[in-house]
C-alpha cells in the first residue's frame, strides 16, 4: 500500500497541476462588460456560424488583425491595439473556443479555425487584411495565406509556427501537454484543486523576464483559465496537430506575401532555431530576432515590436 501510494499521489498532483496549467472547466459566467487591459475597453460581439465571437474594434484605415495563440485571449494585444489604432482600423478576435467567444462542442481542426476566421472577416464586411498573429495565430494567419491569398495583404508572423510542431515544442509542460494529457473529468477535477501559483509557474514558462509578472498579470490569466469549457477546444486543436502538419506544414515555402518574422531571443516553447527554421522556408520575409523576450514578445518588448511593425505597414509593397 505504502508503494502504491507514493506512486499515485505525485501523479494525481502532476495532473492537478497539469490541469490549471492550460484550461479552466468550471462553468461560464456572464462576460464582463469590459476586456480587463491596463485600460479598460468596450468589446463587440458577432455572431459568427451561428455562434458568438468577441472582438475589439478600433481605430481607421486599412484593417489589421491580431490573432492571439493557443489558449490565449485579446489581451496577449494590449500593447498593441492603440499605437496601431492611429493609422490602421485594429481587429482583435477572441478565436472561437477561446477567451470571451462561444466554445461549441466541435471539432476544432486548422480548417474548422479557418472557417470561422473566414466568416468572421466576411460577417464584419472585411475583404481583405494584414495579419499578424502570434504562435498559433501565426499558423492560423499562414493557412490564410495559403488557402485564401486574396484576403491577406501582408504576414505579420510572431514565434510561429513551425512546419513540424511537436518535434519543435521545448518547454518541458507543453511537452508534457502534448504527451500526458488526463481524461477531461480527471482535468475538471484537478481544475478545482489548483491554484493561481500554477498559472504563475506558467507564465513564467512564456514571459522572459519573470519582474512582468505582477499579481494583476497572474490574477487575469486566472481568470482566463476559469471560464468555462476551454478544456474541449484545447484537447481537440491538439488532436488535429498532424493536420496542420500535413495540410499546411508542407506548403509554407509557397507562401509569396510580403512577410515579417519576429522571433522572442530566449523563447522557451518554440526556441530560436525553430524561428530560424522557419525562416528558411520563407525567404522574402524580414526577420527579427527581439532581444530580452520569450514566447510573447510583443507583450514583452512592445516598443521594439511595435517600431518593426509599423515600419514594415509603411514600406511600398
Amino acid at each position: 500500500m505504502q508503494g502504491y501510494s507514493s506512486r499515485v499521489l505525485p501523479t494525481f498532483f502532476f495532473i492537478v497541476l497539469w490541469c490549471f496549467l492550460f484550461v479552466g472547466c468550471s462553468s461560464s459566467p456572464a462576460p464582463p462588460p469590459w476586456v480587463d487591459v491596463i485600460q479598460r475597453v468596450p468589446f463587440h460581439t458577432i455572431t459568427v456560424k451561428n455562434h458568438r465571437m468577441a472582438y475589439l474594434d478600433v481605430g481607421k484605415g486599412s484593417p489589421l488583425i491580431l490573432i492571439h495563440g493557443f489558449g490565449g485571449s485579446m489581451w496577449h494585444w494590449e500593447y498593441q491595439y492603440l499605437p496601431f489604432a492611429r493609422t490602421h482600423r485594429v481587429l482583435i478576435p477572441d478565436l472561437i473556443g477561446s477567451g470571451l467567444s462561444d466554445k461549441p462542442e466541435i471539432l476544432y481542426s486548422p480548417e474548422v479555425l479557418l472557417k470561422f476566421f473566414l466568416a468572421f472577416m466576411d460577417s464584419l464586411e472585411i475583404k481583405q487584411a494584414t495579419l499578424i498573429g502570434n504562435s498559433m495565430g501565426a499558423g492560423l494567419a499562414m493557412a490564410m495565406a495559403l488557402d485564401h491569398p486574396d484576403r491577406v495583404d501582408r504576414l505579420i508572423l510572431i514565434s510561429g509556427f513551425p512546419s513540424q510542431i511537436e518535434p519543435s515544442v521545448a518547454s518541458p509542460q507543453y511537452r508534457r501537454f502534448l504527451y500526458h494529457r488526463p481524461p477531461l473529468w480527471l482535468a475538471a477535477l484537478g481544475n478545482q484543486l489548483a491554484g493561481r501559483g500554477t498559472t504563475e509557474r506558467l507564465l513564467k514558462e512564456i514571459v522572459y523576464k519573470p519582474e512582468l509578472i505582477s499579481d494583476t498579470v497572474i490574477e487575469r490569466s486566472f481568470k482566463n483559465r476559469q471560464r468555462g469549457g476551454l478544456l474541449t477546444p484545447l484537447y481537440s486543436l491538439l488532436d488535429h496537430i498532424d493536420t496542420w502538419e500535413d495540410h499546411y506544414g508542407q506548403r509554407l515555402g509557397h507562401i509569396a506575401h510580403p512577410t515579417l518574422l519576429l522571433w522572442g531571443q530566449h523563447d522557451r516553447v518554440f526556441p530560436l532555431e525553430v524561428g530560424e527554421q522557419v525562416k528558411s522556408l520563407l525567404p522574402q520575409a524580414k526577420w527579427s530576432i527581439i532581444p530580452e523576450a520569450g514566447h510573447m514578445p510583443q507583450w514583452e518588448q512592445p516598443q521594439v515590436v511595435n517600431s518593426l511593425i509599423l515600419s514594415f505597414l509603411e514600406s511600398p509593397l
